[in-house]
This record gives C-alpha cells, structure tokens and sequence, in this order.
C-alpha cells in the first residue's frame, strides 16, 4: 500500500478522499436524511508557482515547483461533529432525530484521533433558534436536530441541514468546543451502501445481540400490537463478517446488555472496523472501486465544512490511521427514575475528559483513567 505519510506520491489524492468518507460514515448507527450530497463550496487549488531561480545552461524552461495538495494549509487540531440521524424518509413529515451523535478531535499533528459520543438522552440546554421559531428549551439532546429541522409555512419539508445547525450549537454549548471544523450526516441507506460496497466489514463482536427489527434472513420482522414479531436476527460474540444490513442492524441495537452505552461502543468500533477495510483493500490504486464507493452514498452524505471540502479534509487526514484512532467511553447516568426519569447525564469523569481534552491532555487523562479507553 501507498505510505500515505510521504509527499508527491501519485495516489495520496484517493487514500484522503476515503479517509474523509470513512470519518463521516461513522455514524454508524447512524442515519440521516440528505437533500445534497455535499453541504458547502468546493474548494480549488491556485495554479503553481513557477521557479523564479534563473534556469541551468541546458535548461529551455524553469521547472514548476509541486502543486500544493488540496488542504495543505488545514492544521489542527481538528472537531469535527459527525451524526446518525433517524429520519424515516418514508414519511415526508417525519422530523429528524439524531440516533448517534459523534465527535472525532484529531491532535494538533493530524496523527493521533479520539472518537467519543454523547448519549441521545443527554440533558441539555437547546438554544434559542429563530429560523425554526424555536424558543429554547432543556431537553434530550436527540431533539436538537427535530426542533432546528422545522421549517415554518404550510406543507414545508423538515431541513436535516437546518436541524444540523442547532444540534451543532446545542452541542458547542455543551462541550465547550466553540465550533467545529467540519460536520456530516449519513441515511440508513447510505451506511448500508458504504459496507457493501466495501465488501462488508470484519468486526469482533464484543457480547451476544439479538435484534429487534431483523430476522436472520434480513428481512424486517413484522410489527405488531406495539412490538416486532418473528424469528431475530442474533449477532454471536466473536470475529464476524458483517454486511451493509447487518453492520446496520448491529450498530442499532440498545435493547442489550449496557443499553444506549453499548450501542455507542459499537458505533464507535464499527467506525474504526470500515477505518481498516478501507486500508486493507488499498483502494488508493482501485479508481473503479473508488468511485463505486463514493457512488454508493448518492444523496445520502451531507457534508458541512466551512467552505472546505471533503477532499481538502481527506488530504488533511491522510496519515491518521486506525491504531491512531483511541475510542472513548464516557460513563453517564440517568436523570430521574421509573415516572420522572428525564434522560442521562455525564457523570464527572466523563465531564472531565471533555475538558482535558479542549486542553490537549487527553492523552494523560486515559493514562489516569483506562477504563474510559474502549478495547477494538
């Protein structure tokens, strides 16, 4: 495989582009409802400077220096907010839920990366957002991205991408991170596209899931009465090879052992599982590939980054690599219990890593808390 560290190499271009795409794809539970593919302006590199040294005797013309590559002024360090978003596009209505909510800070050098996720039921403060004449409130987190998606008028769509704009101020306002670099979104359908056109993806499952909603033949099981119906789709512990619908499925499930908690571990080890499919596949020298991947997310990415653009992101992200990437657990508890329970809070150690980590001391805060580090 192309070393993605070295500079000048002919296929670095690609590794950056997939690098991004799997960053994104994380939401991994994660769905959401795009009406464009890429959310924000695309971004062009400035002609080459040419030499202005005096040329050798035998020279006709001055050689041209390299061409910068897209995103090479991109330093970190780098948040980006990347959410899975339950949109059931089949009903036109339907408001947007943020099923998984992710943020990936990659360190000062771009070499190193944390990837942690705050509970859908986290308590929050939602601000005040006019374009959707919504006037604040102290919710679960989950309904930032419902309320921001409201469009005021008769018959007018919800905006996923208006719906993003205060779920991203609802969580800066809870992080302390003042803004974030770039954020995405993902459907169903696209996270199932991206792993079969990926060829599936190799995972450890860590416990025992049975699912709600799939029989072991991937069809849905019948819902019925308040509840599903049918033989279940069970997902063994152990080194599995899981397709588009499976990955999918198995990433969705809460109603396991450890509940909502569970499920974010599993996003998060799903993200770093296609991380290393992508690489083991070498798809920086496969164009046709490459671009059967990048099809397969059609209209189902959403892509937001403050006028820079995927690529530009994938270049500045091209050495970090699986091993790199640290997954982190934040422990949390319920608000409320039985009638009055509210949704879930952070407890303070999870508060804290938080903080550290706006610090730069991530890093030695794992080292004082190993648990908060989850296994691959």
């Amino acid at each position: 495989m192309t070393d993605s560290g070295e500079t000048g190499r002919p296929h670095r271009r690609r590794i950056g582009l997939l690098a991004a795409i799997v960053a994104v794809a994380v939401l991994l539970g994660g769905t959401a409802y795009a009406a464009n593919r890429f959310w924000g302006t695309g971004g062009g590199g400035d002609p080459a400077a040419r030499s202005t040294e005096p040329p050798a005797p035998s020279a006709t013309t001055p050689a041209p220096s390299p061409t910068p590559e897209p995103g090479a002024d991109i330093t970190g360090p780098l948040n980006l907010l990347l959410v899975g978003v339950d949109t059931r596009i089949s009903k036109p209505g339907w408001e947007p839920h943020s099923d998984a909510v992710l943020i990936l800070h990659v360190t000062k050098e771009l070499d190193r990366a944390y990837l942690f996720a705050l509970p859908r039921d986290l308590v929050v403060d939602i601000p005040k957002f006019p374009k959707a004449k919504f006037p604040g409130e102290r919710t679960k987190l989950t309904h930032a991205m419902s309320y921001g998606s409201r469009v005021p008028g008769k018959n007018k769509r919800p905006s996923t991408s208006q719906g993003f704009e205060l779920l991203s101020a609802t969580v800066s306002r809870y992080t302390g991170i003042k803004k974030f670099d770039a954020g995405a979104v993902l459907t169903f359908g696209g996270f199932d596209n991206l792993v079969d056109a990926l060829g599936g993806v190799d995972l450890y499952v860590d416990q025992k899931v049975v699912s709600q909603h799939r029989r072991p033949d991937g069809k849905f099981r019948t819902l019925r009465g308040g509840g599903y119906t049918g033989p279940q789709m069970t997902y063994e512990k152990g080194r599995r090879k899981l397709t588009g619908w499976q990955a999918l499925d198995y990433a969705r499930q809460r109603y396991t052992s450890g509940g909502a908690y569970t499920r974010q571990r599993h996003h998060q080890q799903l993200i770093k599982a296609i991380m290393q499919k992508v690489l083991s596949q070498d798809l920086a020298r496969d164009q046709a590939k490459l671009e059967q991947v990048v099809r397969s997310l059609g209209d189902a990415l959403t892509f937001q980054g403050r006028g820079r653009d995927i690529i530009e992101f994938g270049y500045a992200l091209s050495r970090l690599r699986p091993e790199a990437m640290t997954l982190v657990a934040l422990p949390g508890s319920g608000v409320g219990r039985g009638g009055s329970y509210r949704g879930e809070q952070l407890t303070s150690v999870g508060k804290k890593f938080i903080s550290e980590l706006r610090a730069g001391r991530a890093e030695a805060y794992l080292k004082a808390n190993p648990k908060l580090v989850i296994k691959s």
